[in-house]
């Protein structure tokens, strides 16, 4: 059995691809990351997913980007609500350089555990036009990967594994399901009433209800 880190957001993209490599027969070490988003509810929900995984280790770690600024996750601007889905340019949702900070920090523990695998739930379908979701982004840092560490300068072949590239929200609920998850152990708003109730309204809301729609299948989270 190989290892892989997943990084695991407490979201349902993240939750399938890491159960994604769990069928792929990958043992699974889980980080999650406290960055200082306001959508904080989520690490809970990261904690029953890996649970619910049966993951060999759960990792949290804290790396404070709403030191600076520069998203309204990370501070108090307002969440963007009721957006249309084919809104372009890139929210103020977007955290700058989170997933390049994500992988780095995956990078660090898969070549501490000797691991060559990552799995990270990014789409580049059903996005909200965020620059680090996007396939160039993945390729490029997966070069990196092999010119940064010690395994790849040795020989070895690090693999960052985004099995849900290409798959539309309503693909991947089909594939989770199809995989047995529970989805009404996830979390996917930006901005929750109360710090748990989903919001609704914001793009994440949005986009997982349309998913849950299109793949007619109800969201255990909105009955529960």
């Amino acid at each position: 059995m190989r290892d892989a880190v997943v990084l695991l957001s407490g979201g349902l993209d993240s939750y399938t691809a890491a159960a994604i490599a769990r069928a792929e027969g990958f043992r699974l070490f889980a980080l999650t990351l406290r960055y200082g988003q306001r959508h904080a509810c989520e690490l809970e929900a990261a904690r029953a997913v890996a649970a619910d995984l049966g993951v060999e280790r759960h990792l949290e770690l804290d790396v404070d980007l709403s030191a600076f600024g520069g998203s309204s996750l990370t501070t108090d601007a307002p969440v963007p609500k009721d957006r249309p889905l084919d809104t372009g340019g890139i929210p103020s949702t977007y955290v700058p350089a989170r997933n390049t900070v994500f992988l780095a920090l995956s990078l660090a523990w898969a070549e501490a555990l000797g691991a060559t695998d990552i799995f990270i739930g990014v789409n580049a379908l059903d996005y909200s036009g965020y620059p680090d979701c996007r396939p160039e982004f993945i390729e490029a840092f997966e070069r990196l990967a092999s010119l940064a560490t010690a395994q790849g300068v040795g020989g070895a072949r690090l693999r960052i594994h985004a099995p849900l590239q290409y798959l539309s929200k309503a693909e991947i609920i089909r594939k989770g399901a199809s995989l047995g998850l529970d989805y009404g152990l996830t979390h996917s708003c930006y901005d929750p009433v109360g710090g748990s109730r989903p919001c609704g309204r914001c793009d994440s809301c949005t986009l997982r209800a349309a998913g849950f729609a299109a793949a007619g299948i109800a969201d255990p989270a909105v009955l529960r």
